[in-house]
């Protein structure tokens, strides 16, 4: 696969796939029995938090072993699309949660 630097079709891919999380956390936490402003607030934090950890901004090891996530997209070429470093997924998800809980 070849690994292409499209900064600007990777954060459109970025925005995509957040709000395809917040939506999915969203279901599952309704599915769940939450409502209203819990169901908001629990869907923010694990959305940021799922976020955060695909952006390597956790700190992840295990026995010894340190995980650094680094997020490409795959397009229908096969070529894998990057930003040249780590995704910034974290950043999109208030944006996405506002116009979700807006309507």
């Amino acid at each position: 696969m070849q690994l292409k630097l499209e900064s600007t079709v990777f954060e459109e891919q970025q925005v995509l796939l957040v709000r395809e999380l917040v939506q999915s956390i969203h279901v599952k936490l309704q599915e769940a029995g939450l409502t209203g402003t819990q169901l908001e607030e629990t869907t923010a934090s694990i959305a940021f938090s799922v976020a955060s950890t695909l952006d390597d901004n956790a700190a992840i090891e295990v026995d010894g072993t340190e995980v650094h996530p680094y997020l490409t997209f795959r397009t229908e070429d096969e070529a894998l699309i990057h930003c040249g470093e780590n995704s910034y997924l974290h950043e999109f998800v208030y944006e996405v949660l506002q116009a979700m809980f807006q309507k």
